[in-house]
């Protein structure tokens, strides 16, 4: 165990551009790879590197995060072996207090919880991220440093560098430029979102930030590029693993795939296990009818159609003549017969009706309402209700809790947009 360590997970964000599957939730508690959260592979990394003393930061739409986390259990930190505090926005009497106004904020706004504990490091995560990372070689390479801080870093190709805060560095590793977001990037080598802390210097620093009326009040854009024009000590952990920011449609339906291709390596190893907190259900059912071929097929499961390099979460029924191709399928959903679902993310318990087509058509244009949707990859929210016979084109999005009447038509173009006349979030 990592004596003394503290670790905060940024875990509040809202999720804007993963459009509908954030809508009712944060963007952690989204459901990842079949069985997992997206929040289970940061706790897993900090409980696999004896990291047991940790605070996750809520703010939008916690409850499902709230629910799947509970006392901490399936990953060892409910006492005494841990312990995990979800710690949101709060008022005091005297009027102190608001919502998180960036990264940055969010740990300031909690940082009595660091004063508290006094741990000897801090470590700020994301937890949005897919990644395997031990966390004490990190520790390792801070102590041997002498380091004020230290960020992880990962290299990533040319033209998704405008994403990432990107790092320059010396021969020695130690950190001499940090921009966030830049058109021309000075490095390849991008910011994780992994920092390693000294308290006081993490205090310090949050505490001018928070003064600071023109700061955007985020580790990325101010904190980082502040200490480094102040030249503190700080110095780069190059990480040469896989790593993904999913805070994407694109990037997480790709990651999903991803994990079809490398199998059975990245959910397999027994030496560094991704914990989550899973429901008892009975055994995939797969019946004389059914064709599977690379895909993930979770628990309680009934097959009867067509799977091609999809992934499927926990209870999932798939009728006769139905065909699901490159698509990811949450919890408790049902394609019914002879429908075909292809390149789409369908969210959790909604019923595809007889006879539909859900991501059909070839190069088409973005969807006109929901930004960044161009990929060719169609949504359906949560507990929708698909009417029988539907045709929905590619980069459209079916809000959650839709049903019958809030259709236009039997075909929605690519591009479209259902919305829904639920009057309450789907929660």
């Amino acid at each position: 165990m990592i004596n003394n360590l503290l670790a905060f997970i940024l875990a509040g964000g809202m999720g804007e551009r993963l459009s509908v599957l954030a809508q009712n939730r944060a963007k952690p508690a989204v459901t990842f790879g079949s069985k997992y959260r997206i929040i289970d592979f940061t706790l897993s990394n900090c409980v696999n590197s004896g990291i047991r003393n940790v605070a996750i930061l809520t703010q939008y739409q916690p409850h499902s995060l709230i629910r799947h986390i509970g006392i901490g259990m399936p990953w060892g930190l409910n006492p005494p072996s841990g312990k995990v505090r979800l710690l949101q926005p709060f008022l005091t009497r005297e009027a102190t207090g608001d919502w998180y106004k960036g990264t940055a904020d969010a740990v300031y706004q909690n940082i009595f919880h660091m004063e508290e504990q006094n741990p000897e490091m801090v470590f700020i995560l994301s937890g949005d991220h897919i990644y395997k990372m031990n966390y004490a070689d990190m520790q390792k390479l801070h102590r041997e440093n002498g380091a004020d801080v230290t960020l992880a870093i990962t290299p990533m190709p040319a033209e998704t560098l405008h994403h990432f805060g990107t790092v320059v560095t010396d021969e020695r590793g130690r950190v001499t430029g940090f921009e966030e977001k830049v058109k021309r990037a000075k490095s390849n080598l991008v910011s994780m979102g992994v920092y390693l802390f000294n308290p006081g210097i993490l205090k310090t620093y949050l505490t001018e930030d928070a003064r600071d009326n023109e700061s955007h009040h985020d580790f990325g854009k101010n904190v980082l590029p502040r200490m480094v024009k102040d030249k503190c000590n700080i110095f780069a952990y190059t990480f040469s693993g896989y790593w993904r920011d999913v805070g994407s449609v694109q990037a997480y339906w790709q990651t999903n795939m991803d994990l079809l291709e490398s199998l059975p390596g990245f959910l397999s190893d027994e030496s560094w296990p991704i914990f989550s907190h899973e429901e008892e259900r009975p055994p995939t059912i797969i019946s004389n009818t059914a064709s599977i071929s690379n895909s993930m097929i979770s628990d309680g499961c009934i097959i009867d159609g067509v799977v091609e390099h999809s992934v499927l979460s926990s209870g999932v029924r798939v009728a006769g003549g139905a065909i699901i191709k490159d698509s990811i399928i949450m919890s408790d959903s049902f394609i019914s017969y002879d429908s075909v679902v292809d390149r789409s993310i369908i969210d959790k318990e909604v019923i595809i009706g007889d006879g539909c087509r859900i991501g059909t058509g070839e190069d088409p244009p973005p969807n006109r309402r929901e930004h960044g949707l161009t990929d060719g990859i169609t949504l359906v929210g949560k507990r929708a209700r698909v009417p029988s016979g539907i045709e929905i084109g590619r980069n459209c999005v079916v809000f959650p809790g839709a049903a019958k009447d809030d259709f236009p038509g039997m075909i929605i173009p690519s591009g479209e947009t259902v919305k829904s006349s639920q009057p309450r979030p789907i929660l």
